[in-house]
């Protein structure tokens, strides 16, 4: 058995989109995967399968939720070991990070192309930073010194496809708690 994480988006938001985590279980065990839990109430769901292809994984639990909740849910699974990667992962120096409102980890299904990335980094300003690593954008805000008006939708429409967001400090318990390689 092999342990998943699948960050799932627009859990728990409002807009009728709020639902209990026992019932965020159920579509999981229901597909027959064991050890099923929930971290938070914001749609981090882990769960143990023999299942070894992560694609065939979201494929099945994207329709289950689907069937389960009644509209679509993105699907983003990555294994205990990439999450105690993702978790360790050092984008900003230690001052950086200590300095900053918000560090968040943007989850993806693949990997960006150079062109998007370069984007990606044009969309950095005085308060924003982000850092393109794999399969994640980690995201550096910092104080702000007037009203920023910097909002996800830019990012949306530079990507073009659906993508979930974690605080850093979420994913970085997680991966204590869960991965078998500990943070």
């Amino acid at each position: 058995m092999s342990r998943y994480i699948a960050f799932l988006r627009a859990i728990n938001v409002g807009g009728g989109r709020t639902i209990k985590m026992k019932s965020l279980r159920q579509p999981f065990e229901s597909l027959g995967f064991s050890k099923v839990t929930t971290f938070m109430a914001s749609g981090n769901v882990v769960f143990e399968t023999t299942i070894r292809t992560v694609k065939s994984l979201e494929k099945k639990i994207k329709k289950r939720l689907q069937e389960a909740l009644g509209y679509e849910v993105a699907v983003f699974i990555r294994t205990d070991a990439e999450l105690a990667k993702i978790a360790n992962y050092k984008p900003f120096s230690r001052p950086k990070i200590d300095a900053a409102t918000e560090f968040n980890i943007i989850f993806l299904a693949n990997t960006l192309d150079k062109k998007i990335t370069q984007k990606v980094r044009a969309l950095q300003t005085e308060t924003d930073e982000f850092r393109v690593h794999g399969r994640e954008i980690y995201w550096l805000r910092r104080p702000k010194q007037c009203r920023s008006t910097f909002s996800t939708m830019p990012l949306e429409k530079t990507l073009g496809r659906p993508f979930t967001i974690r605080a850093a400090k979420t994913v970085k318990k997680m991966a204590l708690k869960y991965s078998s390689t500990k943070s």
